[in-house]
């Protein structure tokens, strides 16, 4: 569960065409700390000095909904690409269409997500954001904003060739693909093996379904 210093951010108003909110889970420190640590957060890389030298922490981005293969692309990058310091940004994002009562449950369902990744892996950073709007380019915007090192993504066990024939491929297979064309960061699309085979399949630009025994 967030610590006493953790903190919730309303945005009222409207970003771009994006309604949006945010929730932070800090490493420690008190709330002035914190607040103040805000304020260079939209940068890529935090410097501090350590023995002589500079650590430096990317953010790595995850795009998180109610899903099973989102939650287990979250859990893949937190385990396998955040490092101590680094920054864990949950986005999840809420069609234009939908209602206030729709956007409250995302609300809860990031924050939910945000306390398991803090509770698993203390040392790192996480942020929830939910934010309103066409999907990619809500991606591709804050990628940019928030000048994200990483972005993860869920894909779900491929449709059989029968189904893609009669019915084409899938808005979500096709999200994933758009995402890692066409987004300005590495981009990685992560779908968990079943039990009997273990492991993940990876997908970049550059190499599809790579499969990752771990």
């Amino acid at each position: 569960m967030p610590s006493s210093a953790s903190f919730l951010r309303q945005t009222s108003g409207k970003e771009g065409h994006n309604k949006s909110a945010s929730k932070r889970w800090p490493n420690n420190g008190n709330k002035a700390s914190n607040l103040k640590q805000m304020e260079g957060l939209n940068n890529m890389y935090a410097a501090s000095e350590n023995g002589g030298g500079f650590v430096i922490r990317k953010r790595v981005m995850v795009v998180v909904d109610q899903t099973s293969h989102s939650k287990h692309a979250m859990m893949w990058a937190l385990t396998h690409v955040t490092n101590k310091g680094d920054i864990l940004t949950l986005l999840h994002i809420v069609p234009p269409s939908e209602s206030s009562s729709s956007s409250s449950c995302s609300s809860y369902l990031a924050s939910s997500l945000g306390s398991l990744c803090k509770a698993c892996k203390p040392e790192v950073e996480v942020e929830a954001l939910v934010i309103q709007g066409p999907k990619l380019a809500t991606v591709m915007s804050q990628v940019k904003k928030l000048e994200v090192s990483v972005l993860v993504l869920g894909q779900k066990k491929p449709s059989s060739l029968l189904l893609n024939w009669l019915c084409g491929t899938s808005s979500s297979e096709e999200f994933v693909e758009q995402c890692i064309n066409t987004v300005d960061c590495l981009t990685i699309g992560v779908r968990k093996q079943s039990k009997g085979m273990g492991g993940y399949l990876i997908s970049t630009r550059w190499q599809k379904n790579f499969w990752l025994l771990a």
